[in-house]
């Protein structure tokens, strides 16, 4: 596991911090949560395997993990994930189940096969181990800071990494970040039970934060810490990712972009010394991420 940088960002006088989990081993935070959930299994739960779904970054966080521990995976990956996240799983030793995200549910595959094979079953955001392991950003934070952070901005699909953090860092006010249409963490934390995403879902380049319905584990965690949610629009999401390439030298995906994009839009409020926005993925296919910096280029040139 890597320890990431914390970056310092100038931002209209004064300075924030930029917590890179892009540079983390898979290109995203997701291994924290995999390997510590792993690292649970006795013996003959690792010999008989894991099965995760994901549409990518948590793929290769168990995929990354199950192979340091010696362990056989299989992921259930959306027939549509970025090349880039399907191929990097699959060259970390892991089995990948194709299915139409549009016409089955991922939940219900993996479910079965995990009975099939007699495998265990590693969610992306709803376990308390993942959720452990991913609040380790959250202790990494609060150390290289010197101090808990008066403010996080957290990318949010199903909870697990903003539901961490918080658990690490009580004193901090968390923000949760989501594409707009995709805010059911943020809706969800309003009115103090889970609700789904509201449909029809509108398209969206954050493939990593499709989840439909958030956990009741990552809303009780984020609710009892007082987080609240935020979303941003697909141009904003753009824009952070031109902004993090030319002035942090960073690759963001969408998915990971977002809290970034909220805290350049304004929307999450005044910034101070201790504010801290994660960018939590880098896993960007190639020609959509030149597409995006190239536009956003010819907006500003």
């Amino acid at each position: 596991m890597t320890r990431t940088p914390l970056l310092p960002l100038e931002w209209q006088g004064g300075r924030v911090w930029v917590k890179a989990e892009c540079l983390q081993q898979g290109g995203s935070f997701k291994l924290r949560g995999a390997f510590n959930r792993l690292l649970q299994l006795s013996q003959s739960e690792r010999e008989r395997g894991v099965v995760a779904f994901s549409s990518g970054n948590h793929a290769q966080g168990v995929a990354l993990a199950a192979r340091a521990l010696g362990i056989e995976a299989t992921i259930v990956m959306p027939a549509d994930a970025p090349a880039v996240k399907r191929d990097a799983t699959r060259a970390a030793g892991a089995a990948i189940v194709a299915y139409d995200r549009m016409t089955e549910s991922r939940e219900e595959i993996g479910a079965r096969l995990a009975a099939e094979k007699g495998c265990v079953l590693v969610p992306s955001f709803d376990d308390v181990d993942v959720i452990e392991g991913q609040g380790s950003c959250g202790v990494e934070i609060a150390e290289q800071l010197g101090a808990s952070p008066d403010k996080i901005l957290v990318p949010c699909g199903g909870g697990g990494l903003s539901a961490g953090i918080a658990l690490a860092l009580p004193h901090a006010e968390v923000v949760t970040v989501e594409p707009q249409g995709w805010d059911d963490m943020a809706r969800s934390i309003a009115a103090g039970t889970p609700l789904p995403v509201e449909e029809p879902a509108p398209p969206t380049l954050c493939d990593a934060l499709q989840t439909k319905l958030v956990s009741p584990l990552t809303l009780d965690a984020l609710r009892g810490s007082g987080a609240r949610g935020l979303s941003v629009s697909e141009d904003e999401i753009r824009e952070a990712m031109a902004y993090a390439a030319r002035h942090l030298r960073i690759v963001a995906e969408p998915g990971g972009a977002v809290a970034l994009a909220a805290f350049l839009s304004g929307k999450a409020g005044p910034a101070s010394e201790r504010t801290v926005v994660v960018v939590s993925g880098g896993n960007v296919d190639p020609a959509l991420y030149a597409e995006i910096l190239a536009a956003q280029a010819a907006r500003t040139s």
